[in-house]
């Protein structure tokens, strides 16, 4: 993923409510949501074999940002999706997994890593700040750290603080936000280590460039405090093709 936001147990029949753009290039091969055969619903990275986001039956969620250092990225590390179905297809808590994952950091490219189960969510990236609980609130997430004031994250977080308090969510309704196509202006881009061209290109929550690379899906989820998850997939590869794909699963 590459721009997500999310309330974390603050919604009285919801413990977490998530919206989800990610961002790749078209043509890298990807299987869009669906139930793996080890039981975790998640799309499919299969040039890599990870995921991106995804959540298992018994009880376990995780998700992944890049953190934006095009200058340290390394084309021999391990891929970053091995880091979601690590925790989903294991036995360990949040904060065991992610002490097992800060020892062996330095194997993957940048990353931000959520996992969460029962009433623990936890956050960890490779850049610093160690292994950290996430508070109840509303959260944004791109690549950089947890809630660093991008203006999409700014933007995402505020749709989604006013898609709550409106009215009662659903996937459907969540799975429309994200969709703006507004470029920050040039005074709030940060500077991440690419051309400031591209870096005002990819500054909007959706993203076309050309015809190559941007946001390929929109997913929601709503994680009750019961234990039921209703997620929905939109996918958007190529633009004028639009495939739904929705689970539930307790």
């Amino acid at each position: 993923m590459c721009l997500l936001t999310f309330s974390w147990n603050q919604h009285h029949e919801y413990k977490l409510i998530m919206v989800a753009n990610r961002d790749e290039y078209f043509d890298r091969p990807t299987k869009g949501l669906h139930q793996w055969e080890n039981g975790i619903y998640a799309g499919k990275d299969l040039k890599g074999g990870g995921t991106w986001m995804g959540f298992h039956p018994s009880g376990k969620f995780a998700a992944l940002t890049n953190f934006r250092d095009p200058k340290n990225d390394r084309p021999l590390s391990k891929t970053r999706g091995e880091l979601v179905t690590g925790f989903l297809n294991g036995n360990h808590s949040p904060q065991e997994y992610l002490v097992e994952i800060e020892k062996s950091q330095g194997d993957y490219n940048g990353f931000n890593l959520l996992v969460a189960e029962k009433d623990e969510l936890l956050v960890f990236s490779n850049y610093g700040g160690g292994i950290q609980q996430v508070p109840a609130g509303i959260h944004g997430l791109s690549n950089a750290f947890l809630n660093t004031p991008w203006p999409k994250v700014i933007s995402a977080k505020e749709a989604l603080k006013k898609a709550i308090e409106e009215k009662n969510p659903t996937v459907n309704e969540l799975s429309k936000l994200l969709q703006s196509t507004e470029k920050a202006p040039l005074a709030s881009l940060p500077d991440t280590g690419i051309p400031i061209e591209m870096e005002k290109t990819i500054s909007s929550e959706f993203i076309r460039v050309e015809d190559y690379y941007g946001t390929v899906n929109t997913t929601a989820l709503c994680w009750g405090y019961d234990g039921k998850v209703s997620i929905k997939e939109v996918r958007t590869i190529p633009e004028k093709e639009i495939n739904e794909s929705a689970f539930v699963a307790k």
